[in-house]
């Protein structure tokens, strides 16, 4: 049993940590995206 709990402590917080990043990457993504088409479209005006 103890060993279970050791497992799911060694690989459970790596687990969540990289979910966490991965929401937080694809947000900046969108704003990203998002930009990069208001200046292209900025561009394409002049």
């Amino acid at each position: 049993m103890e060993e279970l709990f050791s497992q799911v402590a060694n690989l459970g917080f790596p687990i969540i940590v990289s979910i966490y990043l991965l929401v937080r990457v694809e947000a900046k993504l969108d704003e990203l995206t998002k930009s990069i088409h208001e200046l292209s479209s900025a561009i394409a005006q002049k």
